[in-house]
C-alpha cells in the first residue's frame, strides 16, 4: 500500500483502502460492516486529517470526539479498529511514530441495562402454553431455547445429526445466517463450539421429531427466517397467559439465571452458554451474582450464630 499513498494523503482514504485490501473477504460480513462504520465516523469527525498529521494529540482528539456520543466499550472497539490500519501506516513510513500509544479511552456512562427474564413459575406457565404438535413448529424451537440457553442463530443451525440421544447431548458447531440468508456460518467464537447436556424428556421428544428428517439439513429452517417472526410468536404466548413479554434472547437470560440460582458455578454456566470468558458471564449476570452473595452472607451468619 505504501506505493499508492503518501504521508500528505487523507487518513480516511488510506483507511478505506486498508479495509478493502486487508479485511474484505477475510472477515465475516458483520465484522466488515463494523469497519465500514468506523470509516464513516472518520469522515464525519476528521474528514481533512492527513496521515502525517496523525500524532498522539490528534489521535486522542479523534477518540475524544467519538467518545462524546458513545459508551467507553464502544470507543474501545473504535480504537481497536483504527489501530490496525495506523500501525500498518507506521510500518510503511507514512506516519513517523505510533500515535495510538498510551491512548486514553473515554466514553459516556453506560446506561443501566436491566435484563428481562421470567421467574420459574412464569417460565413454567409459558412452556405449558406451547402447542407441541407431532410436527416441528416454532413452539418446539422456543422450548429448546428455554432448555438449552442457545443463541437464536445456533438453534436455527441445528440438524438431526447434532443430537446425540445416547449421551443426552447436543453439539453446537455452527450458526445459521438468518440476516443475509446465506446458510450455515461458523460460530460466534471458538468458545461457542460446545456440547450441551439435555434432559431425558427432551431426548424422548426430539428423537421422535427428527427421526425421519434429513440428517444434515436444519430442523427449523423452511425458507427465510426472521428473528421478529419468532419473537412475535413468543410475545403472543406471553400475552395469552398474562406474563411479562420477553424475546427469544430473553429465554437465554432466563436459562442462565435459573442455573445460577440453582447453584451451578459461573464457569459451568459460561461454558454452557458458549461465552468466550467467565468475565462475560459475570458482567452480564452481575445483579444475580449480587443476589446470591447476599444469600451467602445470610447463610454464613446463621451458621455462625449456631456455634453458641
Amino acid at each position: 500500500m505504501s506505493n499508492n499513498f503518501k504521508s500528505a494523503d487523507l487518513f480516511c482514504e488510506y483507511y478505506f483502502t486498508w479495509i478493502m485490501v486487508y479485511k474484505k473477504d477475510a472477515v465475516r460480513k458483520v465484522t466488515l460492516n463494523k469497519y465500514f462504520m468506523t470509516y464513516q465516523w472518520i469522515i464525519k469527525l476528521a474528514p481533512k486529517l492527513k496521515l502525517f498529521e496523525l500524532n498522539r494529540i490528534t489521535y486522542q482528539q479523534l477518540l475524544n470526539d467519538y467518545a462524546t456520543c458513545h459508551e467507553r466499550q464502544t470507543t474501545m472497539d473504535f480504537h481497536h479498529q483504527l489501530k490496525g490500519a495506523i500501525l500498518d501506516a507506521v510500518d510503511e513510513g507514512l506516519i513517523n511514530r505510533d500515535p495510538t500509544r498510551k491512548a486514553i479511552i473515554k466514553g459516556k456512562t453506560p446506561t443501566e441495562k436491566k435484563l428481562k427474564y421470567l421467574n420459574q413459575f412464569e417460565l413454567h406457565t409459558l412452556l405449558s402454553s406451547l402447542s407441541l404438535t407431532p410436527e416441528i413448529n416454532w413452539d418446539w424451537f422456543i422450548l429448546l431455547l428455554a432448555k438449552t440457553g442457545m443463541r437464536f442463530s445456533e438453534a436455527l443451525a441445528l440438524t438431526p445429526k447434532d443430537f446425540d440421544f445416547i449421551h443426552q447431548s447436543l453439539s453446537v458447531n455452527k450458526t445459521w445466517d438468518y440476516k443475509e440468508g446465506t446458510g450455515f456460518l461458523p460460530t460466534k467464537n471458538k468458545s461457542s463450539i460446545r456440547k450441551i447436556q439435555i434432559d431425558w424428556q427432551t431426548v424422548v421428544q426430539y428423537s421422535t421429531l427428527v427421526k425421519n428428517l434429513p440428517e444434515d439439513e436444519p430442523i427449523f429452517v423452511k425458507g427465510r427466517v426472521y428473528n421478529s417472526t419468532v419473537n412475535g410468536i413468543l410475545s403472543r404466548h406471553c400475552k395469552q397467559v398474562n406474563i411479562p413479554e420477553i424475546t427469544v434472547h430473553g429465554l437465554r437470560h432466563r436459562h442462565a439465571s435459573l442455573l445460577l440460582f440453582a447453584g451451578v458455578s459461573i464457569a459451568s454456566v459460561a461454558q454452557r452458554l458458549g461465552h468466550s470468558s467467565i468475565t462475560t458471564t459475570q458482567k452480564t449476570y452481575l445483579h444475580i451474582i449480587h443476589e446470591l452473595e447476599n444469600k451467602d452472607v445470610d447463610l454464613v451468619m446463621r451458621s455462625l450464630s449456631s456455634l453458641n
